[in-house]
């Protein structure tokens, strides 16, 4: 009987130990638990005291947000009319096929950039700067039109405008003098070294833009430096009279207009204002260095 009782106290003690472990184990396990809580609080109530101000989820404008601000441009009012686009008679023998047939347009009113996108510009809005020679006032270069309207998307972000590229009409008819024009064979002038950086004068690169004669509407450089995009696609033209053409709706190509500082095989050839040509969207040739733009606004 003394025997059995020993055994039950020895039992009834190695419970108590297992029951009073177990305790230890859940009240060391709670305590290392608010540690990593705690640190976890502290560290985070550091974040906000080194930034100032409760931390967000960031929201999907804050990369353009950062990256960009507006600039200014300047734009030209042009009052809507009629004129003869495409290879009219001061254009002589120059004419290259696609410039053919002259043809009737009618246009509203709209705005266009006096000058073409500088590097000023493109950088305060893109952060970087494509262009092959650098300055401030040189005109952007070395972007195709789908970049052109990356940059007039962002711009329109931040401006709360509407800017856009131009028509190929628009910007003929800007190009001609649109209602003050006088029939130069070039923009501004029958003398293309008047209004135009081009092959022979250039000394291979772009110029400030606004330092050549500029146009009988006061546009500058739509006769050289560089070539600009246009919003339509490339496409021969009819001699159906039209009103706010907007060009074919599909294609391989977008139109370009002007020379550029570089000229070509004629060089006075391409600077002149009927002179048209098609590059795909998304084109990153060589002679990519050629293409920059200006933009332009409905009136409405």
């Amino acid at each position: 009987m003394k025997k059995i009782k020993i055994k039950y106290r020895v039992r009834s003690y190695w419970q108590i130990i297992a029951a009073f472990a177990i305790v230890l184990l859940i009240i060391f396990g709670l305590q290392i638990q608010n540690a990593i809580q705690e640190k976890n609080s502290n560290a985070h109530d550091s974040i906000v005291r080194e930034n100032g101000k409760r931390e967000r989820e960031p929201s999907a404008g804050d990369e353009e947000q950062s990256q960009g601000k507006a600039p200014d441009i300047e734009m030209v009012f042009v009052e809507g009319g009629t004129f003869m686009m495409g290879c009219t008679k001061e254009q002589g023998s120059d004419c290259w096929d696609d410039e053919k047939p002259a043809h009737q347009v009618t246009l509203s009113s709209y705005y266009i950039g006096k000058y073409e996108v500088t590097q000023a510009q493109w950088v305060a809005v893109m952060g970087k700067n494509p262009s092959t020679f650098k300055g401030d006032q040189l005109p952007v270069n070395k972007v195709n039109w789908n970049d052109a309207q990356e940059f007039i998307r962002r711009l329109n972000s931040l401006t709360g405008k509407q800017y856009r590229l131009p028509t190929e009409a628009e910007w003929e008819f800007a190009a001609r003098g649109g209602n003050n024009s006088r029939g130069y064979k070039y923009s501004g002038s029958n003398t293309v070294g008047d209004v135009a950086w081009y092959a022979e004068n250039s000394r291979r690169s772009t110029h400030p833009v606004g330092t050549k004669q500029p146009n009988e509407l006061g546009i500058y450089d739509m006769s050289g430096n560089v070539s600009e995009w246009c919003n339509d696609w490339y496409g021969d033209y009819t001699d159906s009279p039209q009103t706010d053409p907007k060009g074919p709706s599909s294609g391989t190509a977008r139109v370009r207009r002007s020379s550029t500082w570089l000229g070509g095989d004629k060089p006075t050839k391409p600077s002149r204002v009927s002179f048209r040509y098609g590059e795909p969207p998304d084109y990153r040739g060589s002679t990519l260095h050629w293409f920059g733009f200006r933009l332009a606004q409905s009136s409405e």
